[in-house]
């Protein structure tokens, strides 16, 4: 089932195109309405090939084409901010996000400066973590040691290069002058890590996230993840979602486990989103868990209690309704 499901999430990326259409005769509303979903064909944006959204979202989508009258497609992008963007402008019909980068789309801040956006959630789902991954030749023990030095910031758009922004904030340095910061996605970043031409990244993913074990496996002692905790505080005063996590030392191998700042993640759509349709992708996250869990194990950590908990982002009537 693993590899039979996982293969399937690969085809349902790689058949992907953008601008699906949904059945809209069920109207977003919740309360009594049906759940179960309506033909027609939506498209998930989902994020850098290899992280968790990536691979999340293409097993998601073919959960939803074999047990329900939708058709989903799955495809790779930027991740949350640009996520947010395309799902609003009618690019893609549902989006994986980091709960602060929605949080700043609906108070129309940050990225989404003076703009709230028309966007609601289906699920909290898994949390991501803040993985922050030096050379240990680089002589970065802080996140202020990286003044001047070769850091991947994530991709232009993404929930990553969010956070690594105002982690460098909360150290004191101007991401745009004090670094020399690197938009690049995971792959490039990969291969910038092996090579030599970063001294560091910073990747916001569930764990593991397969490249992240790639650079620690060909690099061993050659790279060490920080401790970013010390910027919680001044991170909480952005945005109250930043929380404390651990990376335990199982995940990529590593002498000890890494304290380090968490962030839920999110499943959106936007407000018109027909409620059956909602409904019914939402109760599959929770009855499929099992079977998504096999695609990437950040699925085991979708909780029923935890689901509702979305604000500032409203719940979507549907969503409600599945999990009430």
């Amino acid at each position: 089932m693993k590899r039979a499901l996982a293969a399937a999430a690969v085809l349902a990326l790689a058949v992907t195109g953008c601008g699906g259409k949904q059945q809209t005769d069920s109207p977003a509303q919740g309360g009594g309405q049906s759940c179960e979903a309506g033909e027609g064909r939506i498209t998930i944006a989902t994020g850098n090939s290899g992280g968790v959204y990536y691979v999340l979202g293409g097993g998601l989508a073919q959960l939803i084409s074999n047990t329900t009258k939708l058709r989903a497609t799955a495809a790779e992008t930027g991740a949350s901010v640009q996520n947010i963007q395309q799902l609003v402008a009618g690019n893609y019909d549902v989006a994986f996000s980091l709960a602060d980068t929605a949080a700043d789309a609906v108070r129309g801040k940050g990225s989404f400066d003076g703009k709230p956006q028309k966007i609601q959630a289906l699920s909290r789902i898994y949390p991501n973590s803040t993985q922050v991954l030096v050379r240990t030749d680089a002589g970065i023990n802080t996140i202020a040691d990286m003044k001047g030095k070769r850091i991947s910031t994530g991709s232009p758009k993404s929930g990553t290069e969010v956070i690594a922004n105002r982690l460098l904030q909360a150290a004191g340095l101007k991401p745009d002058t004090d670094v020399q910061a690197q938009r690049l996605d995971l792959a490039k970043t990969a291969d910038g890590m092996k090579s030599g031409t970063l001294d560091g990244l910073v990747w916001s993913g569930g764990l593991p996230t397969a490249q992240i074990t790639d650079i620690t496996t060909a690099l061993k002692d050659k790279v060490k993840f920080l401790d970013v905790t010390p910027s919680l505080p001044k991170l909480k005063q952005v945005n109250d979602v930043y929380d404390q996590g651990v990376i335990p030392a199982s995940t990529y191998a590593q002498p000890s486990d890494v304290p380090t700042v968490v962030v839920p993640n999110l499943l959106l759509v936007r407000e018109d989103f027909p409620a059956a349709n909602a409904c019914a992708i939402t109760k599959l996250l929770f009855d499929k868990q099992a079977e998504l869990a096999k695609v990437h194990p950040a699925a085991k950590e979708f909780t029923k209690q935890l689901a509702t908990r979305t604000d500032p982002v409203p719940l979507h009537p549907g969503a409600k309704q599945a999990l009430g």
